[in-house]
């Protein structure tokens, strides 16, 4: 799956547009991550845990796009975004979201 956060895709030609795609995740910390990430941050730097929980969500809302994107016959997706809310404290929604085109070699 071809994919970019522009609205091109450097040479290839947009032959359909098929839609708008997303893929959504819910994610929750658990007590021991919010424990070993508490402990994280009192040294300071990067909060290993956490990027690793924030990357996990992430790849998985892009997999679930990429699978809505298949089905609908897509083999790029343009216009890629992610967003990111708090639904409730410690519990964040992960949304991966772009337009579904078939595209063809220039």
């Amino acid at each position: 799956m071809h994919n970019t956060t522009t609205f091109t895709l450097t040479g290839f030609r947009v032959t359909k547009e098929l839609g708008t795609v997303r893929g959504i995740v819910v994610r929750s910390r658990s007590i021991v991550g919010s424990i070993g990430a508490g402990l994280q941050t009192l040294f300071g730097g990067d909060i290993t845990l956490y990027t690793s929980l924030c990357e996990r969500a992430r790849e998985d809302a892009y997999q679930r796009m990429c699978a809505q994107a298949s089905a609908l016959g897509a083999n790029a997706i343009i216009g890629l975004r992610y967003d990111a809310t708090e639904v409730m404290g410690g519990v964040t929604e992960v949304l991966c979201y772009g337009t579904a085109v078939v595209v063809t070699s220039e």
